[in-house]
Order: structure tokens, then sequence, then C-alpha cells
């Protein structure tokens, strides 16, 4: 066995080579397309001997892993934060890097990820760009909001790209080009509109028959479009063995400094994507009015205190909500509140 520890960037691949001794075998690089993979699997071919290698966990990675893989190769994808702290380096360089890939592939010490099939990659997909669309047109909003504060322009109606705000802002008059960076963004504000039109049409379709979106979306404050977008992220349940991985997956817990008697809570970690935080941190949004949650929102909103009050008790609230997840999805039963007879009395 030989084991590859590989480095990408956006023009070359590094690799590292090193045999069951921990010899280097061989060291090149390769460029990261199709053409190149293949280059090199023929060329490290040679040897005569099954490759296991690692690489770091980046854009990118995942092709690379797909085209090795096909080659015959066995290619694990490792977190990047978790390999800093395996292997800290004070010189760090693209061939230092692949021979430390290399040398945990070695020794079996890959901190490994888990790779979604293709299948949970489209879903992801579509829910992601989904959510790219809404945050550009949310900027284009925000961007018309400020034109008029520069103006002095007051906003006397409830949805400034509504009928009646699309009358005021024809109706302005502001000199150029201010208003003609207006008239540009509704104009795309309008083409985004019917973007996220076919999008979201698309996934109530595709999520009718989602075994996990009809069950998510029992759970208060979670609508279809964040049924599917938490379905996708989660992927397969079973990879989570219990509710606290699935909330630590998500970031959701604070940062803890301990040493002896000193023990600080710091900031979120946010470890992990940030899709699955943001569609549970808006879900909490949304749940933090229902019956059953509304009272320990505003506990902890008065106990930590008005200024971080609210954020603390969404987050938390966040919490409670992958964990009441983690059960629904593994038992495969609607939302249900604890010592409840009818699963769908929330």
């Amino acid at each position: 066995m030989l084991y590859a520890g590989l480095d990408l960037s956006r023009r070359r691949l590094d690799f590292h080579l090193l045999d069951t001794e921990g010899t280097t075998v061989e060291v090149g690089a390769a460029p990261p397309d199709a053409d190149g993979l293949q280059t090199l699997t023929r060329r490290l071919d040679r040897h005569r001997a099954p490759i296991r290698a690692a690489i770091e966990s980046m854009n990118g990675a995942r092709f690379v892993h797909d085209q090795l893989e096909l080659a015959g190769w066995e290619v694990e994808i490792a977190d990047a934060q978790k390999v800093k702290g395996l292997a800290p380096l004070a010189c760090k360089t693209d061939r230092i890097d692949a021979w430390v890939l290399a040398e945990l592939a070695r020794r079996d010490l890959v901190p490994a990820i888990w790779l979604p099939d293709p299948s949970v990659r489209a879903e992801r997909e579509r829910a992601r760009w989904r959510l790219h669309l809404v945050r550009h047109r949310s900027s284009l909003k925000q961007r018309v909001h400020a034109v008029l504060l520069a103006h002095g322009k007051p906003c006397p109606v409830s949805d400034l790209f509504g009928v009646s705000g699309r009358q005021l802002l024809a109706a302005l008059g502001l000199p150029e080009p201010w208003q003609g960076s207006i008239d540009a963004s509704l104009r795309l504000i309008d083409e985004l509109d019917r973007e996220i039109g076919d999008c979201e049409r698309e996934l109530r379709r595709l999520g009718a028959d989602h075994r996990s979106v009809s069950l998510l979306c029992t759970v208060p404050g979670i609508s279809w479009v964040l049924a599917y977008t938490i379905a996708a992220e989660i992927g397969d349940i079973n990879r989570f063995p219990t509710p606290r991985k699935l909330a630590g997956y998500s970031g959701l817990c604070p940062r803890v400094y301990q040493s002896g008697e000193r023990d600080l809570r710091g900031p979120l970690s946010k470890q992990g994507p940030r899709y699955p935080r943001w569609a549970l941190v808006e879900a909490a949004t949304h749940a933090c009015t229902a019956p059953i949650y509304r009272d320990r929102y505003q506990q902890t909103k008065a106990r930590i205190g008005k200024h971080r009050g609210a954020k603390v008790a969404q987050v938390d609230l966040a919490r409670r909500l992958a964990e009441a997840i983690w059960h629904m999805l593994t038992r495969q039963q609607p939302f249900a509140p604890k010592g409840a007879t009818d699963p769908l009395a929330a």
C-alpha cells in the first residue's frame, strides 16, 4: 500500500507519495483538471500498488476525489480545521501540507468528513441557489432604501416594492445617476423575483416526495422552504449518533475555554456549513411565538438582558429545534411537545 497526500490549489495539485515505512516514494504536481488527474494516475500506476490518498476539504476537492476513485484509488477528504489541530506547522507550504496529509493517511489518522451522494448534493445546490438569489434581492432593496435616505425622502408605505411603493419610486424624480440606479435596481429585483419563484416551484415539487420535508413542516417556525433546506443539509440523519452531535454540526454551540477552576463560554463555534445554522436560526425567529417555546424564549431573553438577550434566546431555541429534529428524523415521527399524545399537538 502507498499513501498519497494531496494539496489542492486553483492551478495545481501537489502530491507526496509515501510507502508503509514512511519513506518518500515520489513528489510532484499535476493540473487539477480531468486530463491532469488522468495523467497523474497513469504516472503512479507504475508503482503497482494500491494507493490510499487524503485531500483537505475545499472547493474542488470533491471533483478530485471522484476522479481518483474512478481510477481505483481510495480517497478521503479531511476536515481542514481538524488537520491543523492534529499537525500544527511552523512552516507551511503546499509541499509540506501534502506530506502531512500523506503521513496522516499512512497512520490512519485522517479526520475524514462525510460525503453526500449525488442526490443529496443536488438538493443542497437547489436550496443554496435559492438562498443566493434571495440575498442578492435583499441587497438591491437595501441599496434603494439607502438612496432614499441619502436624499431625505421618507418611505410612508410598508412595502416600498409593492404597487404603492413602485408608484412612489416612479414619482421621485431624483437627479442622475441616482434615479438610474433605482430604475436598474427595480429591473433586477423583478428578474430575481421570477428566478426565485421558479426555484420555489421546483423545491415544492421535489419536496412533496421527500420523506423528511413533510415531517419537518410539522415543527413550529418551519415552512416547506426551510424544511427542504434543513433536510438537504442534514442528509443522512444516522450519521449523527446523538442530538448534541447534530447541534454541534450546525455550529450553534458556544466555544468553551476551560482551565482548572476557570470556565469561560465564548461566541458560537460556527463549525460546519453555514446553511443549516442559518435555517435553524431563521426557524427559531418564527418559533419564538409558538406556545411551546414562547415562555422559554422570553425567560432567556429577560435573564440575559435587553442588549444580548434576544440573540442568545434565539440561538438557544435554534439548538432545541435541532435536537427535536434529530428525534423526529431518527424515529420518523412528526413533531410533538414532551408528553403530548397527539403528534400534531404543537
